[in-house]
């Protein structure tokens, strides 16, 4: 296979395809070996592959590698500004019996949480992430969820957390309240944040 046939295959697959695309595009085993010793390609993880001299975002590779994952906890705390730690790692929520291979990426730094399928559906919303579309609790169940592991949070980020949703203009307190219930925090949403509604 031509070089630009090579780079044109992969704009059409949103820079990364796997293993199993590239052989449907014609590619064999021994070009595909030969491309990535010759730096042409990269290995991205087990499977998957990017054009060498292409940057690719750590939430696009997450985007594509772990299409189900939800930002949850740091990062989407960091994301709605009720934390302004950069996250060493993405927090990414997961179905619990997902093949846990899928999450053994060399990069980006992921921190799965594995929850069950019913948990992981409620509250989702998508936003835009540095031009790709993600996936992320809302802010209503993220204050919900850190108010569950509050005991397994660090204190100064909890308090940052509930600071940061009580002045945010854009909280839905019956939102809030539904997913408390859910949850199982509805008194601690009276405890913690109840005042201050």
């Amino acid at each position: 296979m031509e070089i630009d046939d090579i780079k044109s295959i992969f704009k059409n697959q949103n820079d990364i395809m796997k293993t199993e695309e590239l052989y449907k595009n014609g590619m064999t085993k021994y070009e595909l070996s030969k491309l990535i010793k010759s730096n042409v390609l990269e290995r991205v993880t087990k499977g998957y592959y990017k054009l060498a001299t292409e940057e690719i975002s750590d939430i696009k590779l997450i985007s594509i590698l772990i299409p189900d994952g939800v930002l949850c906890f740091d990062s989407a705390l960091f994301y709605y500004g009720y934390s302004d730690r950069t996250p060493m790692e993405w927090h990414i929520a997961v179905y619990k019996d997902i093949s846990k291979s899928k999450l053994k990426l060399d990069y980006p730094y992921i921190k799965p949480y594995f929850i069950e399928k019913k948990l992981l559906e409620i509250g989702v919303e998508e936003t835009i992430i540095e031009n790709v579309k993600v996936k992320i609790f809302s802010r209503d169940r993220l204050i919900c969820d850190c108010l569950a592991y509050e005991n397994k949070m660090d204190v100064e980020l909890f308090n940052k957390a509930i600071q940061g949703y009580i002045k945010d203009p854009k909280k839905n307190i019956s939102k809030l309240m539904e997913f408390a219930e859910l949850r199982n925090v509805t008194k601690k949403v009276y405890d913690k944040i109840g005042m201050w509604l």
